[in-house]
This record gives C-alpha cells, structure tokens and sequence, in this order.
C-alpha cells in the first residue's frame, strides 16, 4: 500500500481529501448499525491514519443515519451480539471501548457530520468529535434505557462534562432524542446547520483544521482530556510539558517567522 493510498474495509469507506481522512460508516440499510466488525475495522482505520499523511480525521454515516447504535445481530451468524452479560461486556472490554479510547487519544482533530440519527454506542462516537456539526434533521439519542440496558461507549464520561449532570441524567434516563438545535442550544455539539450545509460546513471545518499546527493541536486534545481530570496545579504542568514539545515543532518555527514578517503561517504538520 503506497503512503496516499487508503485500506479497504468491509463495514466503512476511507477516503483523502487533501489533507483530510473521510470515513463513512457504510451500512446504510441498516442505518449503520455498529457491529464489533464496524468498530474492529474503525480501529484499524485510525491506525491507518499517520502513514497517510491525514492531518484531520472527519466522521459521517451513509445514507439517512450517522448511526443507530450498536447491531444487535452481532458480525452475522443470527445470534444477538448482547444475548448474555458476558457477550456484552467483551465486546464493549475488547472491541466499542478500545477503539473508543483510540479515538480519544489520536493526535489529530476529529470532526464528526452528523447527517441523521445518532443513538446509543453512535451517540458516543458522534459526540467523541472535537467539533460535532449536525443537520437540523438529526437527533442525538441515549436508547439503553428503552430496552433495559445502560449507556456504554464513554457517553456517562462524555455526557456529564459536557452537558452536566442534569441534562445527562435527561438524556440517559428519560431516553428521548435531542433534536440538534437543543443539542447546540445545550453546549452538546458545535453547531446544528440547514441539511443542505452539513458537508460543506464539516469539510470546512476539517480542512481549516487540517491546514493547522497538527502536533499542536493533537497536543491540545491530550490536554483538554486530561484537564477534566486534573487539578489546577497537574493541568499547568501538563501545559508546561506540552509547550516544551509544541515550541520544537517545525510549525512552531514557522508561526514565529511568519508573526514576525507579518504574513499568513503556513503550517505542515511538523
């Protein structure tokens, strides 16, 4: 495989455009249900990412869905992939969470488009983004609780630092759908725009981050992460260490000549 070119999977399609990787969860008939397959092949897919020159990950699903939610038939074969305790805690211990965790941890910012529904383990990875853009049309769903079941995929993590604990507890409790202007009314997401918009916005977006200071700005996802679990004094030494990093960079160099020349930086990912 040349360094441009990206792997084939069964359940997604990855694509460069430019300097942006775009994956397409790719099982529209079934709303791009996740099965352990899905995620098995997401994880791959992120690995893939460096040795293609990405320096920008954007999200989105085939068809009338982002995702709705973990496929209940498992990898094929008939049998529910949550028919008993044990199942469903490997698959989330070896397959949702890892690659969940991958996510978190890439060095590159991640847009998420979500074009349609995005319930249950697709709520997570919708809301996993940097910066989560939705259409008018789509609606964020925490589903465990209709069928008995609790919320997985980091959402209890995500959804209580994001919204706080009372509109957490609405969404997994309740279990309704937030349509995506009250997602962005309630600081869930980025930004809620005309369905018409969504591509173009999110690849916007993506490309602008992706013309950024990529080591930089993967730094600034490790830090944010972390921050949310620091105290004061461990987040300014966090940022100490990032800095130390980020002022060795080549983009780094390139953005104090370019201040200094009063000129536009031209960032490369160095």
């Amino acid at each position: 495989m040349s360094e441009r070119e990206a792997p084939r999977f069964e359940t997604l399609r990855l694509e460069l455009r430019g300097a942006v990787a775009l994956l397409t969860l790719d099982r529209p008939q079934r709303l791009n249900a996740a099965p352990p397959l899905m995620f098995r092949e997401l994880g791959a897919a992120l690995q893939a990412l460096p040795g293609l020159g990405a320096r920008a990950l954007l999200i989105t699903g085939a068809g009338r869905a982002f995702c709705s939610g973990a496929d209940l038939v498992g990898d094929g074969g008939g049998q529910l992939a949550v028919s008993r305790g044990e199942t469903a805690y490997r698959a989330l211990t070896e397959t949702y969470s890892p690659t969940m965790l991958a996510l978190a941890r890439l060095p590159l910012p991640v847009v998420t488009a979500v074009n349609g529904a995005a319930a249950g383990i697709g709520c997570s990875l919708a809301l996993a983004a940097d910066f989560t853009v939705a259409a008018r049309s789509a609606y964020f769903l925490e589903a465990f609780v209709n069928i008995g079941l609790v919320p997985d995929g980091g959402t209890t993590w995500m959804l209580a630092r994001q919204i706080g604990k009372a509109r957490a507890t609405e969404m997994m409790m309740l279990g309704e759908r937030i349509a995506a202007d009250k997602a962005e009314a309630w600081g869930l997401i980025h930004k809620a725009v005309d369905d018409a918009e969504l591509m173009p916005c999110a690849l916007a977006l993506a490309e602008r981050l992706a013309a950024g200071p990529t080591r930089a700005l993967g730094l600034m996802r490790q830090g944010l992460a972390r921050a949310l679990e620091q105290s004061y004094a461990e987040a300014l030494a966090t940022e100490a260490a990032h800095q130390m990093i980020a002022v060795d960079s080549a983009d780094a160099a390139e953005g104090g000549q370019a201040f200094l020349q009063r000129r536009p930086a031209v960032f490369r990912g160095g």
